[in-house]
């Protein structure tokens, strides 16, 4: 599978080009920016996830966003993946509490599948930003930009 020219980043001009990737900082960075959503995740535990998940990722955007545009552009992608999947996980919460607990049928296999697709993905891109390949998460409201 080949990677389209233009969701590589170009090196900076302090780093030896490795055919058109990030240098290797920026990449292990980008990584550590998607990684720390799976570290907030465990850290907070199941009901952690409203909010636990993307301090971790708005830590790593915040501090190496200014230095770093491979770390800032993958950084605001786990920030922006992980804040819509708090929000998928809210709206649950709440049908479910709106409907007196009968929208748990729904909720449930709901969150169990956003929960799995959100750990797939997660890692999907750590992989992808260690590689140096910009990834964009699918069905992800673009709400930092």
């Amino acid at each position: 599978m080949s990677v389209p020219p233009e969701s590589v980043i170009p090196p900076s001009p302090d780093e030896p080009a490795q055919a058109g990737l990030a240098p290797a900082d920026q990449r292990q960075w980008a990584m550590f920016a998607h990684l720390s959503a799976l570290l907030g995740a465990i850290l907070t535990g199941p009901f952690g996830h409203g909010w636990g998940c993307f301090i971790g990722p708005l830590i790593i955007w915040l501090v190496k966003k200014d230095t770093m545009p491979f770390v800032d552009d993958q950084g605001k992608e786990a920030l922006n993946f992980n804040i819509t999947v708090a929000i998928a996980f809210l709206a649950l919460l709440l049908l479910s509490v709106v409907t007196f607990g009968i929208g748990l049928f729904i909720a449930i296999p709901l969150w169990v599948i956003i929960g799995i697709a959100w750990l797939v993905l997660t890692i999907i891109a750590a992989i992808k930003a260690n590689e140096g390949v910009r990834y964009r998460y699918p069905f992800t409201l673009r709400l930092i930009k």
